[in-house]
């Protein structure tokens, strides 16, 4: 069996093959996800005010980051 050697590719070659991988890289990425809105910190403070809460206070609403 003959022994095969590898000849590196032009430079023509070279760029064809990184465009296919550029676009496969293209096809294949997930879709970019838009970062949910963040809520008003004028809507906080009505809903603080609406239940009697401090604004400094834990949120009954989970938040884990506070607004404004």
């Amino acid at each position: 069996m003959p022994i095969v050697t590898a000849q590196s590719a032009t430079p023509h070659e070279a760029a064809a093959i990184a465009a296919a991988l550029e676009q496969f890289r293209r096809d294949t990425a997930p879709p970019m996800v838009a970062e949910e809105p963040k809520g008003s910190p004028w809507q906080r403070a009505a809903l603080l005010e609406g239940t009697g809460r401090e604004p400094d206070a834990p949120s009954p609403w989970g938040d884990p980051i506070p607004w404004g």
